[in-house]
């Protein structure tokens, strides 16, 4: 899918499909969406430049990844999408800035691209030339992240909250089980987000610092100020998704002490039980053999003091049990 944004006469003009080579060569940013071989060869011909095949995008040497041609730049990184819903994963974006357009080359829709689609459209000073584009697109992309790592914090210490106080309250096993599966669960999520946002910034941070040292041919004046600011932005969330990292890999590990410690007090539960019924299990035993001379069996106590003793050795067990602090 190609789609075209052109500025004409201070309002934005959004064309889907293919068009003439002289349309194309005026647009200010065009986005290629899953590129059919012809978007592709049109893209090429009205601009004169090269767009990137998607094994060069899925390339990871920074070499392939960022590069210059001419004047033209080449700036490819994975992208965060779907964090919001199922399909959680990282997809290559490639930008080619060149001095008449930005083409953007992607296989996946994050979501920053939609918002900042629809910003254009409300906006057209955003697409008054083809680095304005890349850099409030970036803008965009880390405000979405920055929001991402907000929800994810939330989600993390409300579940683990719930965790804990579920761990520490007499409520039922099976309540506790599903609150500390629910943990389980969101930490991996989390783990998986910050993660992926991470690699996310990585490139960004990447772009960015290649953009940097490109900017006097390739940036306008007026747009430099913009890097400046990203750069310190990237670097903060950066940080905050480290701490993210780092706090879900604590509660993490804690989630699974008390699971540990679940699992424990359980088995614990099943060996004073086994311990306790042993001594009534070889009385019964002993009683239980068919021997001719067993003088009890004869005597008219010898069934109550066979119970007797039965509940006796299996009291003696777990009175010496809680008298240790065992139970």
């Amino acid at each position: 899918m190609l789609t075209s944004y052109t500025l004409a006469e201070g309002r934005i003009a959004v064309r889907d499909g293919l068009l003439p080579p002289e349309e194309l060569a005026r647009a200010v940013w065009i986005d290629l969406l899953n590129p059919t071989p012809e978007e592709e060869r049109a893209v090429q011909s009205a601009l004169r430049l090269e767009v990137p095949t998607r094994e060069e995008m899925e390339e990871i040497e920074s070499s392939s990844r960022l590069y210059r041609e001419e004047e033209v730049l080449f700036l490819t990184a994975n992208f965060l999408y779907g964090a919001d819903g199922p399909e959680l994963g990282s997809t290559p974006i490639t930008f080619v800035l060149a001095p008449q357009a930005l083409v953007t080359v992607r296989y996946q829709t994050p979501r920053a691209f939609t918002v900042f689609a629809l910003r254009c459209q409300k906006t057209p000073s955003l697409v008054a030339s083809p680095d304005g584009v890349m850099l409030h697109l970036f803008e965009q992309i880390v405000d979405r992240l920055a929001d991402i790592l907000e929800r994810v914090g939330a989600d993390m210490d409300r579940t683990s909250s719930a965790a804990f106080r579920s761990a520490r309250a007499n409520v039922r096993a099976d309540k506790r089980g599903a609150d500390l599966r629910e943990a389980l669960l969101t930490l991996g999520q989390v783990g998986e987000v910050t993660t992926r946002a991470s690699e996310t910034l990585l490139g960004l941070s990447r772009i960015l610092t290649f953009v940097g040292a490109e900017k006097a041919t390739a940036v306008r004046k007026e747009n430099q100020s913009l890097i400046k600011t990203l750069v310190r932005d990237v670097r903060s969330l950066v940080d905050h998704a480290g701490v993210l990292n780092g706090k879900a890999n604590f509660l993490l590990d804690a989630v699974l002490g008390i699971i540990n410690v679940e699992q424990t007090n359980i088995i614990k539960t099943f060996t004073v039980a086994s311990v306790a019924l042993m001594p009534p299990t070889l009385i019964a035993s002993i009683y239980g053999m068919n021997f001719q001379f067993m003088p009890e069996l004869a005597q008219p106590w010898g069934y109550p003091f066979a119970l007797g003793l039965m509940v006796v050795s299996a009291l003696l067990p777990i009175a010496y049990f809680k008298r240790k602090g065992w139970l």
